[in-house]
């Protein structure tokens, strides 16, 4: 049965075009992004029959787990397509998936997961040139606008700048503030709390916490060490799990050219501002906040690697600064073509790239960013 007025999630085409190539369909992305909705809604355009199989459910891990194709086929049968929801579950899931792949050749395999470290560090040896590979984030502003039009999304953008774009949010409005911090509290963190290299959860969130209120901050490991109590190597990898559950990512120093310039930088970003603004636990309104330059820079740069994922667009982004403090919000690198972006959530206010950049990457193309433009900044590169 087809789902009415689902909001139609661009990697759809994508992943409807790969199917039955004798590869596995792998979608990796964090909790609640839609990756279930997303498949049910391709296989209900489908006339094939499916076999849906979920790894939370310890009946399907056991039986999946250390099998053989003989078993494979018997639990199969006739279906054409198996659908495995939480792959990461299921142990020695990359060895099944390769099975399947291998002696079941008619069959079109696809598997979610909710956590890239678990699935991936479990299905790239098995699966080496046997799968296609897709990441889903929450929702895209792009796909937003596709789907209401981009007066409705304009309307909407301070709305999406405190609550983000998690489907659940943009479909139960009026319900966003307990959504979000039941999503942050719990959902979110699920897998990372099974690990047992998550030994301390409260450590975790005061790590999380620290993130997030030095949004658009550079980051000094050492300091976080300070501020939570925690030491280096603790942080360094609470950090790291993270970012591989599309909870958070880095964005690196840019540094060729200029002897001044901060090399090892780093900053980190939320995928997702909702997300964020629940650990901090504010949801107050634009006008009444006094971080709205750290919450655009996250929605603008998060909104802009989606479009490079989505797109597959080349592209390397980072950060400038040097250490006499002058700065350049986001930076991307692709085929020799620099592009500097400086962004400014008043439209009033008068962004300068500054000299010692200018002079040292003359070739650079210059822009600033406000709620008037963003648009052309979000699609750059895109054939609209």
């Amino acid at each position: 049965m087809k789902h009415k007025n689902i909001i139609k999630r661009h990697l759809q085409n994508s992943i409807v075009q790969r199917l039955f190539k004798g590869k596995v369909i792998v979608l990796l992305g964090a909790r609640q992004v839609g990756k279930t909705t997303l498949v049910e809604e391709i296989l209900s355009n489908l006339e094939h029959s499916i076999i849906k199989l979920n790894g939370d459910e310890a009946d399907v891990r056991e039986l999946l787990a250390n099998t053989t194709s003989t078993r494979l086929r018997a639990i199969i049968g006739k279906n054409k397509i198996v659908f495995i929801d939480e792959a990461q579950r299921i142990s020695n899931i990359g060895l099944t998936l390769k099975l399947m792949c291998d002696n079941l050749p008619d069959i079109q395999v696809i598997a979610t997961g909710s956590s890239s470290f678990e699935l991936t560090a479990k299905i790239n040896e098995p699966l080496t040139g046997r799968k296609y590979k897709f990441n889903l984030f929450g929702l895209s502003y792009l796909e937003m606008v596709e789907h209401h039009g981009l007066l409705t999304e304009n309307r909407l953008l301070e709305h999406r700048l405190i609550f983000g774009l998690y489907p659940e949010i943009i479909t139960h409005p009026g319900e966003e503030r307990d959504l979000l911090k039941l999503l942050s509290e719990s959902y979110l963190y699920k897998d990372l709390l099974l690990l047992e290299e998550v030994t301390k959860p409260i450590l975790f969130e005061k790590i999380l916490k620290a993130l997030a209120l030095q949004l658009g901050s550079e980051v000094s490991f050492n300091e976080l060490s300070r501020l939570t109590g925690a030491n280096h190597q603790t942080v360094e990898k609470y950090i790291a799990l993270l970012e591989k559950a599309f909870v958070i990512y880095r964005l690196p120093a840019f540094s060729k050219n200029v002897r001044n310039e901060i090399r090892k930088g780093k900053k980190f970003y939320f995928y997702d501002n909702g997300i964020r603004n629940a650990i901090i636990n504010n949801f107050q309104l634009p006008g009444q906040r006094t971080d709205m330059g750290p919450l655009w820079e996250n929605f603008l740069i998060s909104e802009r690697l989606k479009t490079l994922s989505l797109y597959n667009l080349d592209g390397e982004s980072y950060f400038w600064r040097t250490t006499q403090q002058q700065e350049i919000d986001y930076i991307e690198e692709s085929h020799q073509l620099l592009t500097a972006w400086e962004f400014k959530w008043s439209n009033k206010a008068r962004g300068k790239i500054p000299k010692t950049f200018s002079r040292a990457y003359p070739e650079a193309q210059c822009s600033v960013v406000t709620p008037e433009n963003f648009m052309d900044f979000l699609t750059s590169g895109i054939d609209m």
